[in-house]
């Protein structure tokens, strides 16, 4: 199956209004120009070190997610360009976001992560840490940080009634945070839903998946 055929089919079966962000970390750019020649613009890596690799060489057309866990010291390599951080899981990484977008006079949109599944190995906050940083006096003094939704993980497991649960709980904690009303924050993404859940995951309310293997074909480690 080529990578153009395989985005085909998944595009097939997204509804309009959720994006569709390809998985192209470990992939060579050569793999990644196949799926942007196919029509493909959001990518996501979770090593800032790769991203910025492969941004300096690709089209300037494509919005680079981060998705991976995020460590404060390489912020300033992505914060040049990054369109979107998935994984923000305390209020320390957001300050450092918004001082380097500062540098290059950029407002960063952010997700916070909230930890939905069961397994100790997944980062996130919980509901109320959410809460707190949305109502808290310092983040609304951040200018070039804008949270605009969530992001969570479902545990690895083929138990889709679990799955489901998830998925749930994170859109219900997506709901009551848009009930804050934060005056700066425009809530609108909800990024759940991976290759093998991904269907799951827009029936529960998702607006964003991360698609990898589906599109590639299974990783090179």
């Amino acid at each position: 199956m080529s990578i153009q055929q395989n985005l085909q089919d998944i595009r097939a079966t997204v509804p309009e209004g959720v994006t569709l962000v390809a998985v192209s970390k470990t992939k060579p750019v050569s793999e990644i120009m196949e799926a942007y020649n196919a029509g493909q613009r959001v990518f996501g890596e979770n090593k800032i070190q790769d991203m910025v690799e492969k941004e300096a060489e690709m089209p300037k057309d494509i919005e680079w997610h981060m998705i991976g866990h995020v460590q404060r010291n390489k912020v300033k390599y992505m914060a040049e360009f990054v369109s979107l951080i998935h994984g923000v899981d305390n209020f320390k990484i957001m300050r450092e976001i918004d001082k380097q977008a500062k540098k290059h006079d950029r407002v960063i949109n952010c997700l916070l992560q909230i930890k939905i599944a069961e397994e100790d190995s997944k980062f996130g906050m919980t509901s109320a840490d959410a809460q707190d940083i949305l109502k808290s006096e310092d983040t609304l003094k951040l200018k070039n940080v804008c949270i605009v939704g969530v992001m969570g993980m479902a545990t690895f497991t083929d138990n889709q009634q679990h799955i489901e649960k998830e998925f749930k709980k994170l859109k219900s904690i997506f709901d009551e945070l848009k009930e804050l009303k934060i005056t700066d924050c425009q809530l609108k993404t909800i990024s759940m839903g991976m290759s093998s859940d991904y269907q799951i995951a827009i029936d529960c309310g998702s607006t964003m998946i991360r698609v990898g293997s589906s599109i590639f074909g299974e990783r090179n480690y």
